[in-house]
């Protein structure tokens, strides 16, 4: 039982790793206004490897369900109030911490003119929207049953049924969509404003991810092979939109939200002003 955690917890630790090795090199410089448009794929020969990669992980630990749930609910690890409490605090750092950090990124960048920070963290937040609506389509499209009502059949799907409720939403992880979705947009950008901290830096926030996906295994949310996939659409919703981007500054959604000058009012208040470019 020991080796089926370890195996399950080496698996997702090593894909995102591979991962960055892959697709994360700092993103190329941005067009400015008057440079000539390159034609560019949204989808690359990269991507493909790396999406392969997750496919292969999924269908690799799919027959493993079972025993990885199994192995997380011996009362050895449930009974350990550290293991508990370790997994509650990763399971909020990905819903609503991570929504809450890229928002409070956004907004501490607007309020102290960090540019660099501003657009960080909205591209995170425009990564971790973009995760969640993948997912949350996916979830009532498929409804699978989460391990808590169904430890016994991991491959029990009911088309339409996660409109049923929220017992049948367990394909994939929202969660760990959400972790990856923000480790991965965050590493991304740390790679275009602070190249110098893109390895520890992507350490630390994909290993920061891989263990929201573990706490929601270790609370029976969620079969292995949901937070595999979770991860997988959140890591390419990350790389996409910083992607995008960078690759087309001064695009609507930037020049609404990153053209806005924060400026306090004689109550004590905030104004924001908009700035209109042409």
């Amino acid at each position: 039982m020991r080796l089926v955690v370890l195996f399950s917890a080496a698996v997702m630790a090593a894909a995102p790793a591979r991962a960055q090795s892959l697709v994360a090199p700092p993103p190329a410089p941005e067009r400015q206004r008057g440079d000539s448009i390159r034609s560019e794929h949204l989808f690359t020969r990269r991507d493909a490897y790396v999406a392969g990669g997750f496919l292969a992980g999924a269908a690799l630990l799919a027959p493993l369900d079972r025993e990885v749930d199994d192995a997380l609910q011996e009362p050895a690890y449930q009974s350990r109030k550290a293991l508990s409490g370790t997994a509650s605090v990763f399971r909020l750092l990905g819903i609503p911490g991570a929504p809450l950090l890229s928002v409070g990124t956004y907004a501490t960048g607007r309020l102290l003119h960090r540019p660099g920070l501003a657009d960080a963290g909205l591209h995170v937040t425009e990564a971790i929207v973009m995760a969640n609506v993948v997912t949350g389509v996916t979830k009532n499209l498929v409804g699978r049953a989460r391990p808590a009502i169904s430890p016994d059949d991991p491959y029990g799907v009911e088309f339409l049924g996660g409109f049923k409720d929220d017992e049948h939403r367990s394909f994939p992880s929202g969660h760990t969509s959400t972790a990856f979705a923000a480790a991965s947009a965050a590493s991304a950008e740390l790679a275009h404003w602070a190249p110098e901290y893109r390895v520890p830096g992507a350490v630390v926030l994909y290993s920061a991810a891989t263990l929201v996906g573990v706490s929601r295994m270790y609370n029976q949310r969620h079969w292995a092979t949901d937070v595999v996939t979770g991860a997988a659409i959140g890591t390419f919703s990350g790389w996409k939109i910083v992607h995008f981007n960078h690759q087309n500054p001064g695009n609507r959604i930037d020049r609404l939200l990153l053209s806005t000058t924060p400026i306090p009012t004689g109550d004590g208040g905030v104004a924001l002003v908009w700035t209109i470019r042409r």
